[in-house]
């Protein structure tokens, strides 16, 4: 689902580089006919490069936000976690529910197999 949402933004953000760059040449047409001087030209050719070049990095960081966005909506549920604020310490969060507090000895783990052989996997 998070990757057809990225694709989707990442759809949405290129058509929206590509209206700018189409603006870009409009407006660098506009300033050639009204410039005076062959100087006057190249000027507004540079900024119409300028704007392009904008355009694309606008699309690349859109392309990393959603990239971003992404992948932390997938971290935090490894964690368990829906806000992306670390628990304060002494604390327990709802997750944590019967563990031990902090500081509280630990109970020794049980050794496994608990009672014989481990079942065996019928594939092997």
């Amino acid at each position: 689902m998070q990757s057809s949402k990225e694709k989707l933004r990442n759809m949405a953000s290129a058509a929206k580089e590509h209206v700018d760059i189409y603006k870009a040449k409009i407006d660098e047409k506009a300033e050639k006919a009204t410039a005076r001087t062959e100087e006057g030209k190249v000027i507004a050719h540079e900024r119409a490069k300028a704007k392009e070049a904008e355009a694309k990095m606008e699309l690349h960081e859109a392309k990393a936000r959603h990239a971003a966005e992404k992948l932390s909506t997938k971290q935090s549920h490894y964690y368990g976690l829906h806000n992306h604020e670390p628990p304060v310490v002494g604390t327990q969060t709802q997750y944590q529910q019967g563990h031990q507090p902090l500081g509280a000895v630990p109970m020794p783990a049980a050794t496994y197999p608990l009672g014989g052989n481990p079942p065996r996997n019928k594939h092997i």
